[in-house]
C-alpha cells in the first residue's frame, strides 16, 4: 500500500500547473510602434532539436513569416519524453527575445504524461492571461485547450488568442469548441481589437461555411478564404486541407499569406500584417 502511494505520487504530473507565463532571457527592443504589426499562427508539430532550431531561425529570418511581433502556436510541448523533457516555448522566446504565456488540457488520467499545449509569444507585455479548457473530449478522453492573452501594445490592447481544436469529433461539438473562445472574449470590452487563431481541424467538407457563419455572427472577420494550410501523404497521396484560421476584429490586415515554402510541420504558417491604426481608449481588464 505504502509502495503504491509513493509510485502514484512520483509519476503523478497533475501537481505541475497546466499554465505558465514568463519571458525570454531578453526581450526584443521596440524602438516604436510600428505602422504594421506582424502576427503568426502556426500549429509547430511538437518540433524540437534541430527542427525547432530550423523553425527559430525561419522566424527570425524567413522574408514571409521572419520578425512578427506576436506568435501563435499549437501542438507545444513542454514535459514531454518525445521531445527531451524540454520547455520549448520557453527556448523560442529566448531565442526570439519575447514574453510568452502556455497551456496545457487536462491529461485523461493522473498518471499519464503531460498533454501538448497552445502558445502566445509578443514582443509586448501579457496580461490577463486565460487558459480554457474546451468542451467536449476526443478519442481516449483526450481535452484541448485554448490560451487568451491581452497584448499591451503601447497605447493599445489587443485580445489574442491561440485554438486547437479536436479533430475526432461532430462538426456541432468543434463549433461549440470555437463558441468557448468567442465567450471568453464577450468578458472583454466590446471595442477592445482582437484575434483568434490557431488549428480548428476543420477537415469536413462543409466546415468553412459554418465556421464562417458563427464568427461572422460574432463580429470577427478573416482575410482569408478557403486555401489550404496542412499537407500530409496519406497511402501515398498528397492531401491538404483547410484546418488553421486567423479571425479578426477591430483590426484590418494590410497584407496576408500561407508561407507553402516552411516545411518544418505539416502545417503552414499563416501570417498577417496588421495596420497600425489609432484606438480608442480600451482598458484591458475584464466586464464584471
Amino acid at each position: 500500500m505504502i509502495l503504491l502511494v509513493v509510485l502514484t505520487l512520483f509519476f503523478l504530473p497533475n501537481d505541475v500547473p497546466l499554465l505558465e507565463s514568463g519571458k525570454g532571457a531578453t526581450i526584443r527592443t521596440q524602438t516604436s510602434t510600428p505602422a504594421q504589426l506582424k502576427v503568426i499562427s502556426y500549429n509547430i508539430r511538437w518540433r524540437s532539436g534541430d527542427d525547432l532550431q530550423t523553425m527559430i531561425k525561419l522566424l527570425q529570418e524567413d522574408p514571409e513569416i521572419g520578425g512578427a511581433s506576436i506568435l501563435a502556436l499549437q501542438e507545444v510541448d513542454r514535459r514531454k519524453k518525445r521531445t527531451g523533457h524540454n520547455n520549448t516555448v520557453k527556448i523560442i522566446a529566448d531565442a526570439l527575445g519575447m514574453h510568452y504565456a502556455w497551456a496545457a488540457p487536462p491529461a485523461p488520467k493522473p498518471t499519464d504524461e503531460e498533454e501538448t499545449g497552445v502558445a502566445i509569444l509578443s514582443v509586448y507585455p501579457l496580461a490577463d492571461v486565460q487558459r480554457i479548457v474546451l468542451p467536449h473530449d476526443g478519442p481516449g478522453r483526450r481535452r484541448r485547450v485554448a490560451l487568451g492573452a491581452t497584448v499591451q501594445i503601447p497605447n493599445r490592447h489587443w485580445r489574442v488568442y491561440s485554438v486547437h481544436a479536436e479533430t475526432r469529433i461532430k462538426m456541432g461539438n468543434k463549433l461549440n469548441q470555437y463558441k468557448a473562445v468567442i465567450d471568453d472574449l464577450a468578458h472583454f470590452p466590446a471595442d477592445m481589437p482582437a484575434i483568434i487563431m490557431g488549428d480548428f481541424n476543420t477537415w469536413e467538407p462543409n466546415a468553412h461555411g459554418k465556421v464562417t457563419k458563427l464568427f461572422s455572427n460574432a463580429g470577427l472577420k478573416t482575410p482569408f478564404g478557403d486555401n489550404s494550410t496542412f499537407k500530409r501523404k496519406v497511402l501515398f497521396v498528397p492531401v491538404e486541407l483547410k484546418l488553421d484560421w486567423v479571425w479578426l476584429r477591430g483590426l484590418e490586415a494590410a497584407a496576408f499569406g500561407i508561407d507553402r515554402k516552411v516545411e518544418v510541420s505539416d502545417h503552414w504558417p499563416m501570417w498577417t500584417n496588421i495596420k497600425m491604426e489609432p484606438q480608442k481608449g480600451t482598458k484591458s481588464t475584464k466586464l464584471n
